[in-house]
């Protein structure tokens, strides 16, 4: 396997999978601690379409960095995909975290 299939096929899915799954699993935590939604399943039903929203968000950001920049600098390239998925993420809770403000 080259390294443009590596990246292509392996690391991108991955990754985009990766931080999808990441940013459920941190916006499930905020509801939970702040008392969200009416019950378990609505919101599983809402993280659900959020999570799916954002993973093909990240596969985009990922496909770009890599498809881009990778071929130039690898290291570059990773760093990218990295800081633009902490970004993603970090909007991602920030704005979905807590609906009614930060009073829990």
């Amino acid at each position: 396997m080259t390294r443009g299939q590596w990246g292509g096929c392996v690391l991108i899915p991955v990754a985009g999978l990766a931080t999808g799954l990441v940013g459920i699993k941190l916006l499930a935590a905020a509801w939970r601690a702040c008392d969200v939604g009416v019950n378990a399943s609505a919101n599983g039903f809402a993280l659900l379409l959020y999570g799916a929203f954002l993973v093909l968000l990240a596969l985009a950001w990922w496909g770009a960095a890599l498809g881009c920049v990778g071929p130039r600098n690898t290291a570059v390239a990773l760093l990218t995909g990295l800081a633009g998925s902490a970004a993603m993420v970090w909007v991602f809770v920030a704005v979905l975290g807590v609906p009614h403000g930060y009073e829990c």
